[in-house]
């Protein structure tokens, strides 16, 4: 059997405990700190570990063996106070935690973040705003995944004017610049997986694409 893996959540605020009881939901073992015990006994029942203790000491990190963890989270800055976060990270990183997750709290702590090498800074937020309106302005989109800076993964209704086209007629590649990864049927869930040139949409159907943002916007105008 696959050992769990194991994660660190500095801070168990709003976002930190949705977050830590998440993970412990999916299976994991999850270590979650905050100098709050209320906040600490309100998850103890849930976490692998809960402990009580200050997460911009040093070496209150020290003893939570964080090079080991898969992941460490880092969820602060209570009234918009980015000197907890950056302490916490500084730590992690010197301490060898192999990945660092921030909770951002504006742009300028982002930038600081990153050049403590911090592998993401996350805005709940700012991304939770952005994916509501996008999901709002274009309903045909069912699944979007972001899997860098530039690209994304999303799965699509087939519009109205690709159906009973081909993926060669359709040219979506040289209309969109858009990869067809798949098509799946809306009803059953089977995937096709790398479809050939000459498959022929039909109603009821999904596309699995990746592509740039600026080219998925263009993709989900079409009708």
């Amino acid at each position: 059997m696959a050992q769990k893996k194991h994660f660190v959540v500095l801070g168990l605020g709003s976002f930190g405990a949705a977050l830590a009881r998440r993970l412990c939901q999916n299976g994991c073992r999850v270590t979650g700190v905050d100098a709050d015990e209320g906040q600490v006994e309100s998850l103890k029942d849930s976490l692998y570990e809960a402990v009580i203790a200050d997460v911009t000491d040093r070496k209150a990190l020290q003893e939570l063996s964080l090079a080991d963890a898969d992941a460490v989270f880092i969820s602060l800055g209570e009234n918009q106070n980015m000197t907890p976060s950056i302490l916490a990270a500084l730590h992690a990183r010197e301490l060898g935690a192999r990945r660092v997750v921030v909770k951002g709290l504006s742009q300028e702590h982002g930038k600081i973040l990153k050049l403590l090498g911090v592998e993401r800074v996350v805005f709940p937020e700012m991304e939770l705003a952005i994916e509501l309106a996008d999901r709002i302005t274009w309903p045909n989109v069912i699944d979007y995944m972001p899997i860098d800076p530039d690209y994304s993964f999303v799965e699509i209704a087939v519009p109205d004017s690709l159906v009973g086209r081909t993926l060669r007629e359709a040219d979506l590649r040289r209309l969109y610049n858009v990869w067809v990864m798949g098509v799946k049927d809306a009803l059953s869930g089977q995937l096709e997986l790398f479809p050939e040139p000459e498959y022929r949409f039909g109603a009821d159907q999904l596309l699995v694409v990746v592509a740039k943002r600026e080219n998925l916007n263009r993709l989900r105008e079409l009708k």
